[in-house]
């Protein structure tokens, strides 16, 4: 049950890479399905918030993976989405195993597999407190899983994008190559485009700033920190105007 403390976020769309459905970033691994499908069972029953969520494939296919072939870029990223398919329909088989209510939406329509995304229907399973999982990136080539993840964010009318990461936050430079890498707390839209920061690609990031979407990078492998971010705790970093 959700408890009586005001959310700072009513709705927010999490966007969760591939690697984190797979050990070693690699492959399709129930038990690790488990533990992210765990988290955002956790937040949504301690809160009540509305969730939509977001998911990649690079534990599947990864458009590097043709460099150096001829394998046509099209091919290649349609591949790719259908690999965001079986990460959503694995994420949800075990949502459901832990009591929750949940609707699959692809931009790419397979009838028989899981829905196809209509924006009215994504948004009136979220009212029903459903948790409505979203593949099939955009469902057109050379767009990737992040600007998925900022278009359906502003279509659902979310409060704010959560970009899950395995670092703590946003650095002004690599931190792995430099020491003094310093860490930012807050960053405006073109001071990030400006930097080159890797937060998301740029069609993702230019779209969230047209459209002023916040956006708040964070780092998944704590559990708590996406319950902490809802209830207006300044966790990662924090990219707006």
């Amino acid at each position: 049950m959700a408890d009586d403390k005001p959310l700072r976020y009513k709705r927010v769309l999490l966007k969760v890479s591939g690697e984190v459905f797979g050990k070693e970033k690699q492959g399709l691994d129930f038990q690790e399905v488990n533990r992210v499908a765990s988290i955002i069972r956790n937040v949504h029953k301690n809160t009540g918030v509305e969730i939509a969520v977001v998911v990649g494939a690079g534990n599947l296919f990864r458009g590097r993976y043709i460099e150096g072939t001829k394998v046509d870029h099209a091919v290649a990223d349609q591949i790719g989405m259908l690999g965001t398919i079986m990460n959503a329909l694995a994420l949800q088989e075990e949502m459901e195993r832990l009591g929750n209510s949940t609707r699959v939406m692809s931009s790419i329509a397979m009838p028989s597999i899981c829905e196809f995304f209509i924006r009215r229907r994504a948004l009136r399973h979220m009212e029903k407190g459903r948790i409505v999982i979203l593949a099939g990136g955009t469902g057109n080539p050379y767009f990737t899983t992040d600007s998925a993840a900022a278009l359906r964010s502003i279509e659902l009318r979310c409060n704010i994008l959560l970009k899950a990461s395995n670092v703590d936050a946003v650095y002004d430079k690599d931190p792995n190559k430099f020491p003094d890498a310093k860490k930012l707390d807050h960053v405006d839209y073109q001071t990030a485009l400006e930097k080159g920061l890797k937060i998301m690609d740029n069609t993702a990031f230019a779209l969230c700033q047209s459209r002023k979407m916040p956006v708040v990078v964070f780092n998944f492998d704590k559990p708590e920190n996406l319950e902490r971010i809802i209830k207006g705790e300044k966790i990662g970093t924090l990219v707006s105007i």
